[in-house]
């Protein structure tokens, strides 16, 4: 069996949306899934893409994904790599996709001289975390995410609250 990791192309935006919504499924989020097939082609092949996208492929067959974008440290005063989604397909898992996937991402960050590559993963899911962890991951629990969207982003912005 062989594994492919390559660069999502301008034709795959529908594939890679489809893995959004799977990945979506498996976090009990499907609801919250509002990007359609052109928001995923602009932000990632938009002359300026704000998003990177690698595609993994077991023996010819999509395995699943690693959705990215840069971020800056001001504290290292370089970027790094936001990790917004890894998935690797259920059937596929256990055969070392996801570790290459996250490999592919560490490699880039190493030959742009980059200082991180950081991810969320949710609090129920154990055998995520534990994987994270046995590759040298490290849980921040000091930190919260914080989020604003929807009517509260609207509302901030207007500065009226």
């Amino acid at each position: 069996m062989t594994l492919l990791i390559r660069r999502a192309r301008p034709d795959e935006a529908g594939l890679v949306l489809s893995l959004v919504r799977e990945l979506a499924e498996y976090e009990k989020l499907l609801h919250e899934v509002e990007a359609t097939e052109a928001m995923i082609a602009d932000a990632l092949f938009s002359a300026n893409p704000r998003l990177h996208c690698d595609i993994a492929e077991w023996s010819g067959e999509v395995a699943g994904f690693a959705v990215w974008f840069v971020n800056f440290s001001t504290f290292s005063g370089r970027s790094g790599i936001y990790l917004e989604d890894l998935f690797v397909r259920p059937a596929l898992r256990g055969k070392g996709i996801g570790k290459a996937l996250l490999s592919h991402l560490a490699r880039e960050c190493v030959t742009n001289g980059w200082s991180r590559l950081q991810w969320s993963v949710l609090d129920w899911n154990t055998p995520s975390i534990e994987f994270y962890k046995s590759l040298g991951a490290v849980m921040l629990d000091e930190w919260t995410v914080c989020k604003v969207g929807g009517e509260a982003l609207s509302t901030l912005a207007r500065g009226t609250r």
